[in-house]
């Protein structure tokens, strides 16, 4: 654990958080956000600003002005910064991609591939490989993501279950890739390389990736069999969308040009750019639009109708002022995040905790429970990851953990749980992209919510414990799997 008395800056009278306060403080946001979200239906924006309130006057309480805490807050937007451009970004390809016939003709020319009952598990695995490659989910959903909600509500699939499953492929992803921010956050903090930690992460996944396939599986089995599942009326869609768009296969240049620079490791913003001008491009010459309608696109997403109410649902989307609702949102989160974490009212309480956990499992359990509440108060995954890493690094060393085991929880802890709560920046920006709240589609995630589920049940049975093992006096590196 870091010395408590390098968290204490004496000059500037700032003091560290008591037991009492951190405890107070990070319940009262948990229980606030959770019952009030999920109880009472209350408008979340307000709930976190309340929290923001309640979090400044604890920080003054332990000396911090007010001037210090904007600049707090300021420097955790400025750390947040290419996350929310990103935001921009997506609303933008999404609105031109769809002006352009890009998303159009994936769903047109899909339809005719898929098959009902393949489409989850297929759509599973093609998102997993996509994510896998690229190392980004948020681009993997705002491509391949938006078509295959559009396909999926076709076949009669529930919106939050195709959600779930898109959610699920990309955290498989982003745990899997050599190329994924995740992979090389967790190896750093955790100290351990990058190959090391990618195989502990697959001790665990590769067993969850199979129960997560065989259950989208029977899901697409259910749905292709029930009445929601007929497909009597995809001839009829694909004809309005052939009518209101030129199927042209120049029409998925944008999409190739965007994933190909994504696989060529190009940093995602420039790639989603690019897609942007591609897009811009197409709809011009494919589309014949003006470049009003293109502006008009790009900022407030493609708004002509069809008068066929599905087509329609599929296509009135994007822009940048559809990402506004989730850019404030992120805003005001990472506002409060900056501020729990500078005052350190995480590392006060589990100061208290750690020397009670004698049993590895109440170990990792912990751990991974830490990491939830480190996405539920700083709202976002790579602050957490940082947060419980800095936490649990000497304590897993001193129990003869290597580092990688450490690393493995906290992309598992982390990364789900950022998914899973609707006020973390990923979860509002899947909700924003996809259209469909992390409260709703989290049952249908299964991936998501079975990884630290397993993780936990095999450490229990002693499976994938990753210990250095006594040796002459001193630790020679070999994993104990039992």
């Amino acid at each position: 654990m870091e010395n408590r008395s390098s968290l204490i800056d004496k000059r500037k009278g700032i003091r560290l958080p008591s037991f009492g306060e951190a405890v107070f403080l990070l319940s009262f946001i948990t229980i606030s956000l959770i019952i009030g979200i999920m109880v009472f239906h209350l408008d979340v924006h307000i709930l976190l600003i309340i929290a923001v309130v309640l979090t400044m006057l604890l920080c003054w309480r332990c000396g911090y002005n007010l001037d210090q805490q904007i600049e707090i807050m300021g420097n955790s937007l400025k750390n947040a910064t290419g996350a929310m451009f990103a935001f921009l970004l997506i609303g933008m390809i999404i609105g031109v991609w769809i002006l352009a016939g890009t998303i159009p003709a994936l769903i047109y020319y899909g339809l005719d591939i898929v098959s009902p009952a393949l489409f989850l598990p297929a759509g599973f695995l093609v998102c997993c490989g996509i994510t896998y490659a690229t190392g980004t989910n948020w681009g993997a959903a705002s491509t391949i993501g938006v078509a295959l909600i559009g396909m999926g509500i076709s076949l009669g699939v529930p919106l939050p279950v195709i959600a779930g499953m898109i959610i699920s492929g990309g955290v498989f992803g982003v745990n899997l890739s050599p190329l994924s921010d995740v992979t090389i956050l967790s190896s750093a903090t955790a100290g351990t390389t990058v190959s090391d930690h990618l195989k502990a992460v697959s001790k665990v996944n590769r067993i969850v990736l199979v129960l997560s396939a065989a259950a989208y599986y029977f899901m697409g089995a259910y749905y292709a069999g029930s009445e929601t599942g007929g497909t009597e009326h995809i001839v009829e869609l694909q004809h309005v969308l052939s009518q209101t768009f030129d199927m042209n296969p120049l029409v998925l240049a944008p999409i190739v040009i965007t994933l190909a620079m994504t696989f060529a490791k190009i940093p995602s913003q420039v790639a989603l750019f690019c897609g942007i001008i591609a897009g811009g491009l197409v709809a011009a010459v494919v589309q014949s639009n003006s470049l009003h309608d293109i502006f008009a696109a790009l900022n407030y997403g493609f708004t002509h109708t069809t008068g066929h109410e599905l087509a329609d649902t599929l296509l009135v989307r994007g822009g940048i002022q559809s990402m506004m609702w989730t850019f404030s949102l992120a805003f005001i989160a990472l506002c409060m995040g900056g501020l729990l974490e500078k005052a350190h009212f995480l590392t006060v309480m589990l100061e208290k905790i750690l020397p009670k956990l004698k049993s590895n499992v109440s170990l990792v359990f912990t751990t991974l429970c830490t990491c939830v509440l480190g996405n539920v108060t700083t709202s976002e995954v790579y602050l957490s990851m940082i947060l419980n890493g800095s936490l649990y690094k000497e304590v897993y060393a001193q129990r003869g953990f290597k580092p990688e085991m450490l690393s493995r929880l906290l992309s598992e802890g982390s990364m789900t749980s950022g998914m899973l709560l609707p006020w973390t920046t990923a979860g509002a920006f899947m909700t924003a992209t996809l259209g469909v709240s992390p409260l709703v589609y989290a049952p249908y995630a299964v991936y998501v919510w079975l990884t630290p589920i397993i993780s936990l049940l095999l450490v229990g049975m002693g499976r994938t414990l990753i210990k250095y093992e006594p040796a002459q006096g001193y630790s020679v590196p070999k994993d104990i799997t039992n």
